[in-house]
């Protein structure tokens, strides 16, 4: 005997660089290029208390922001 339960899952159907407005490409399920997906719940001591930001960067938006940092990013191979 099986027993089925209801289950509810969000599919993203289109991604958008919140800087330049570029679509990401999507070939049926899979993303043609990657993104940064940046999410923050702001803490207390903000002036954003327990807000929820979130945003996405293609890797061009993403390159040219971290080339504009003082201190470079920390590189992983």
């Amino acid at each position: 005997m099986r027993q089925y339960g209801m289950k509810e899952t969000k599919e993203v159907k289109k991604v958008f660089c919140n800087k330049c407005g570029k679509e990401i490409p999507k070939n049926g399920n899979l993303f043609e290029e990657d993104v940064l997906h940046v999410e923050k719940r702001w803490g207390y001591f903000s002036g954003k208390d327990n807000e929820v930001h979130a945003f996405d960067l293609c890797e061009a938006c993403y390159d040219e922001l971290i080339g504009s940092f003082s201190i470079p990013v920390e590189k992983e191979s």
